[in-house]
């Protein structure tokens, strides 16, 4: 109830990282048992540890996936990500840092996300 009081709603409290309200282009790279698909779609609510991505391909959750997106700010960048849940055509990513080259483009990230909130 505190939160409440102090204006600062409960759900904020519970997230690991801080979500940006963008709107990017992406690509989902499925790797499927006998070929791999490629998906255009839209990327949002984009945090250093995940986003919202929609895109018409039947994906389950737990399944692996890369995602290819520009954030403002910065360069192209592909991430492997776990879908965490879904609802319809909407997944909820979490990116995977399991590499040293993909934590690295995490903190990239979460850098451009950063300078992108300062400039607006």
């Amino acid at each position: 109830m505190a939160a409440i009081a102090a204006g600062v709603p409960p759900f904020l409290k519970m997230r690991r990282w801080t979500r940006y309200d963008l709107d990017v282009p992406i690509r989902v790279i499925a790797k499927m048992p006998a070929k791999v698909k490629i998906v255009s779609g839209r990327g949002r609510d984009i945090s250093e540890g995940g986003m919202l991505v929609f895109a018409g391909i039947e994906l389950r959750v737990d399944e692996i996936v890369e995602v290819e997106f520009t954030p403002p700010f910065g360069g192209p960048l592909r991430v492997s990500a776990s879908v965490r849940n879904r609802s319809g055509y909407y997944y909820g990513l979490e990116f995977l840092c399991d590499t040293e080259e993909s934590r690295t483009a995490a903190k990239r990230l979460g850098q451009v996300l950063r300078s992108a909130a300062a400039a607006q």
